[in-house]
């Protein structure tokens, strides 16, 4: 047991990466279930084409979440971005990489409207994300007039497309197995690097053989992914939409965990009031994760575009029913201050397979939508449950330092009590 908490954390019980234990169970079930069809390289392709925009909307939504607040209007800015997108290159002539610009420019913009509401009117964010729920979605059909609007070839390549292959024709695509072995080689050298980095900090190192059993499995995981995106019919490999996820996935990843914008996400999700008498401007951070989540929206609503060959007046609805059960089957906590980057994409990976794999064995949509219900209630009691027990959830651990820290810096500005409204505008943190 003890060999096992080091190699999970020390301080982190194993239980709180329950979460991927049971990524790897359904994994498991429905690979015995469906006779390993979903575990097939094309099924796994077209897991990731089909489900791509509740993993790009999981990324925004967690920090939302993170803040203390919710939004449901991603379904509908998705399809509102989406039909601008297929009009301005359907109707208007317009290049793809020009519509592809614009379906960001409104994602900003619709963003922006979130949130001034929110962090400068103080609506809270569900009654304004609910509404531009009905003004966006009312937009989408007003502008489409109900109907579809086909895209071109060209930009289908964003949400249908694979990465291109090159070099000796063989069983596997190339460029799969090319990026297979980078992220490989990434992984021993960050990990390598973390080792050297403490040992000159003059903190803790843990054992040889955990980094190497660390390294060792997500090593297998990178093997095993290589392979089912390599392994597919010719003319596939990994596809597009996985790389702008990757990519996406990569930059939200560091702003939550080494920016300071990312840290006053968290002290103002968990503390509202202390974070503002630390100098965070709790104004700034609650306009930036709603616009954010709005573009991320945009993004999700021009891939499913691409996906699909055109957009249409049903685009996006219940999106962010799955964006937010993702996040919160991932760790994220009810009450804010609590979730991370790393957490929500497994938790989208949870729902996505769990559909995925329903629906290879032959179980109606009704009977799925039920059976994902439960799993989102299951999930959040798990986290309410552990904490009322005073162990922390799945995330809480890996967050134990950063909220020590900014505990002890809140009892320093304690000290001098003001309210949130007589704090400046802005206010800069070092």
């Amino acid at each position: 047991m003890n060999n096992l908490k080091l190699l999970f954390g020390k301080g982190n019980s194993i239980g709180q990466y329950g979460m991927i234990i049971a990524l790897i169970a359904i994994v498991a079930f429905f690979s015995f279930t469906t006779k390993g069809l979903i575990l097939e390289p094309t099924n796994i392709i077209n897991l990731f084409l089909q489900y791509s925009y509740i993993l790009i909307l999981a990324l925004g939504m967690v920090m939302v979440i993170i803040a203390g607040h919710i939004d449901l209007s991603v379904g509908s800015v998705a399809a509102f971005v989406g039909i601008i997108v297929a009009q301005s290159m359907s109707v208007w002539h317009w290049p793809t990489w020009a519509a592809i610009l614009l379906g960001l420019a409104v994602g900003a913009v619709v963003g922006a409207w979130q949130g001034f509401w929110v962090a400068f009117v103080r609506v809270p964010a569900f009654i304004v994300t609910l509404a531009g729920q009905l003004i966006f979605r009312g937009a989408n059909q007003l502008i489409g007039q109900s109907t579809s609007v086909p895209t071109p070839n060209d930009y289908n390549t964003i949400g249908a497309g694979f990465l291109p292959d090159f070099g000796p024709n063989t069983n596997y695509s190339n460029g799969t197995l090319l990026i297979g072995l980078v992220t490989i080689v990434a992984l021993i050298v960050i990990e390598v690097r973390g080792r050297a980095r403490r040992r000159k900090m003059q903190a803790e190192v843990p054992p040889l053989w955990v980094s190497i059993v660390r390294t060792g499995v997500l090593v297998a995981v990178t093997l095993v992914a290589t392979y089912l995106f390599g392994a597919g019919p010719v003319g596939t490999s990994i596809p597009i939409v996985a790389i702008i996820l990757g990519v996406l996935t990569i930059v939200y990843g560091f702003i939550t965990k080494n920016t300071i914008f990312g840290r006053q996400v968290y002290a103002v999700g968990g503390n509202a009031n202390a974070a503002v008498l630390s100098g965070v401007s709790a104004r700034k951070v609650n306009f930036f994760v709603m616009a954010n989540m709005s573009v991320l929206a945009a993004i999700a609503g021009m891939v499913f575009v691409g996906y699909s060959n055109a957009s249409g007046p049903a685009d996006g609805t219940g999106w962010e029913l799955d964006a937010i059960a993702a996040v919160f089957v991932g760790g994220a906590a009810v009450a804010g201050g609590i979730g991370t980057i790393s957490g929500s994409i497994i938790g989208a990976l949870v729902m996505a397979i769990l559909a995925n794999g329903l629906q290879l064995m032959g179980i109606e949509s009704n009977k799925v939508q039920i059976i994902r219900g439960l799993v989102l209630l299951v999930a959040v009691a798990f986290d309410v449950y552990s904490k009322s027990q005073g162990r922390p959830s799945l995330i809480g651990g890996m967050l134990k330092q950063f909220q020590r820290k900014d505990t002890e810096q809140n009892t320093v500005a304690a000290q001098q009590p003001r309210s949130i409204e007589d704090q400046p505008e802005k206010v800069n943190v070092h």
